[in-house]
């Protein structure tokens, strides 16, 4: 997992980016993506033969009138109420998808938790302290990223909660 992507490398990302600078660990993977799948998240284990707990989607949701971005493992959903108790809100939607990728610079299904246009709250969930290391979208289909979950959290100054169910 040490392998490092250059600044410069061709087909770099904001999230490559930022990781590099970070001087985090981190591997690249990249997989050839199907846009007839039903699900990026699914498709990204897949192609990778890795579990779907160990495959982290992004989500933004609005609580409150804020967008705020959750990490929940592929194999599941998002409980809204919690992610709102979590950032002490009342209330979450899911954010409009334009929304979403105008404020996050990605489009969607490649929407990283790295790297953002404009950074947003972020609330792990927290059964990633379960894994050595999670993999999350590196910002563009196809194209996937394997730190460590406490990496992570700290460049993206995430909080920890229980925000995904199965």
């Amino acid at each position: 997992m040490a392998k490092k992507a250059k600044k410069q490398q061709s087909g770099g990302t904001p999230a490559t980016v930022a990781l590099t600078e970070a001087g985090v660990p981190y591997t690249v993977h990249a997989y050839e993506h199907d846009p007839s799948h039903p699900s990026y998240g699914e498709e990204a284990a897949e192609a990778m033969g890795v579990s779907p707990e160990r495959v982290f989607k992004t989500l933004v949701a609005d609580v409150d009138g804020a967008l705020v971005v959750a990490v929940v493992p592929v194999a599941g959903s998002l409980d809204l109420k919690a992610l709102a108790t979590a950032v002490g809100g009342k209330r979450a939607a899911m954010a409009d998808p334009a929304a979403a990728e105008r404020t996050t610079g990605y489009v969607r299904g490649g929407i990283s938790p790295l790297g953002q246009r404009r950074k947003l709250r972020t609330v792990l969930d927290s059964s990633a302290s379960g894994h050595a290391t999670i993999c999350v979208s590196a910002g563009r289909r196809g194209l996937e990223v394997e730190l460590s979950p406490t990496d992570l959290a700290k460049l993206t100054e995430a909080v920890s909660a229980p925000v995904g169910r199965a």
